[in-house]
């Protein structure tokens, strides 16, 4: 799907819907290249749940919560290891939402492999627009 940037609600919308088919109980990998706009999609979809928490990039944090239904990780500077040996890996037993930003291909397989439901957003710069490719 390719969406100009104030098109973004489109996304959002079927993400939210595949996530109610989840009960809103799993793991959104968003991948991108800096500035495709996965920080940007999880304020939408924050938005979208009608909370008002401000969202911001948890790139120095590791982690941010929104009103204890989405968790919100930036795993850009951390290797899987660095992710696992700081307990974080424990956070997605928590009831949400959570988006992981960067998260690789290693981090999908350990998740799915410990029952978690995933889903990947692929978000492609291309001028003012962006191509989402959801994979379940």
């Amino acid at each position: 799907m390719i969406l100009a940037l104030d098109e973004i609600d489109k996304i959002v919308k079927k993400v939210s819907s595949l996530t109610l088919k989840k009960n809103n109980d799993c793991v959104v990998i968003l991948r991108g290249d800096l500035a495709s706009g996965k920080t940007t999609f999880v304020k939408h979809f924050v938005k979208d749940l009608g909370l008002d928490d401000e969202v911001t990039s948890p790139t120095f944090s590791l982690q941010s919560i929104y009103s204890d239904k989405v968790f919100h990780y930036d795993v850009y500077n951390k290797s899987l290891e660095d992710f696992i040996s700081l307990g974080l890996l424990e956070e997605f037993e928590k009831a949400g939402i959570h988006f992981v930003e960067w998260g690789d291909e290693r981090l999908e397989k350990l998740l799915k492999s410990y029952g978690f439901e995933v889903l990947v957003l692929n978000i492609k710069k291309e001028d003012d627009k962006r191509q989402y490719i959801i994979n379940e």
